[in-house]
């Protein structure tokens, strides 16, 4: 069973790839499939970050209702 991918996780491995490609520690090939996992990255980090913005503003106007 796949553990599911935490958003530190992906944010960490983002910052590798990051690294990796900057230092030109590859070939082309290698940085190309990278950039591809490092926008895959950066697509589920971003969804993340909203689902927790939108569940973030339901608890506080949630909480602001009951005041």
């Amino acid at each position: 069973m796949k553990e599911e991918l935490t958003f530190e996780q992906a944010f960490k491995r983002l910052n590798e790839i990051t690294e990796i490609i900057q230092r030109n520690e590859c070939t082309l090939d290698e940085s190309f499939a990278l950039f591809e996992e490092g926008l895959k990255l950066s697509k589920f980090c971003n969804e993340k970050l909203s689902f927790f913005e939108e569940k973030f503003e339901e608890l506080t106007k949630e909480r602001n209702d009951e005041e």
